[in-house]
């Protein structure tokens, strides 16, 4: 997946997220609902926010980008700042 791929998809998923938000006030879906499609989406945010930076960094080292890849959420989630 290129840079522009990972960026549409972040958005998308932002875009999936204030959907729920909204579904959640407006009392189309439960707090339970929400919380699970939450954190769904979370990993799946924080997985792509971890491909483009190892995509970035490949490219400013003169590494090929391509040869980044997705990380499990487990492995993402447990970074630091």
């Amino acid at each position: 997946m290129d840079q522009e791929h990972i960026l549409a998809r972040i958005k998308t998923m932002v875009d999936d997220e204030r959907r729920l938000r909204d579904a959640l006030a407006t009392g189309q879906i439960d707090n339970t609902t929400e919380h699970a499609q939450l954190g769904q989406l979370e990993r799946e945010l924080d997985q792509c926010w971890d491909l483009l930076r190892q995509r970035r960094a490949k490219t400013e080292f003169g590494e090929n980008p391509d040869e980044a890849h997705v990380r499990p959420s487990s492995q993402v989630e447990g970074y630091l700042n």
